[in-house]
């Protein structure tokens, strides 16, 4: 277990093993790479980020995380790689959300990209991002820094 405070001074609490939080969270993130290639959405008000958001009545976490790579970046993915899980104790409330990978098979235009301006592809996450306007505070705490090593780690072992 992880336990680090976010952006915006929440305790966060990041484990890799499977669903220690809860079996049914609310909430996903879907780190993506697309040829090689990062990909995230540009959020309307947030920024730059990966893709990500509710769960859905009657769906399932894995079933959100397709849908929203979808919605946010017209990515397919088929098939979403369990990474961990975290735990936000917020002001009002607290956050439990899977974070999954995905590499995407196709990414297609879409007329919509809901409260997303669409996919933007980059190199590489810059170091400075925590401290760049054009990113949003999700990609601003540890949870996207340990989940990128936790990838990393794992594609190598294969």
């Amino acid at each position: 277990m992880i336990k680090f405070r976010d952006y915006y001074n929440n305790e966060v609490h990041l484990s890799f093993k499977d669903h220690p939080f809860s079996e049914q969270p609310k909430h996903v993130l879907i780190i993506c790479r697309y040829q090689g290639k990062w990909l995230l959405t540009r959020h309307k008000e947030r920024g730059l980020e990966f893709p990500g958001g509710k769960v859905e009545e009657g769906e399932t976490a894995e079933e959100a995380g397709i849908r929203e790579v979808m919605e946010e970046t017209g990515g397919k993915a088929s098939h979403l790689q369990y990474i961990g899980q975290y735990y936000v104790d917020g002001r009002k409330d607290y956050v439990i959300k899977n974070i999954y990978y995905a590499e995407i098979e196709e990414l297609n235009d879409r007329d919509t990209y809901f409260e997303t301006e669409g996919p933007v592809i980059i190199d590489n996450i810059p170091n400075n991002v925590n401290h760049n306007p054009k990113y949003s505070f999700i990609m601003k705490d540890k949870v996207i820094d340990y989940a990128i090593d936790y990838i990393i780690k794992e594609h190598n072992k294969s």
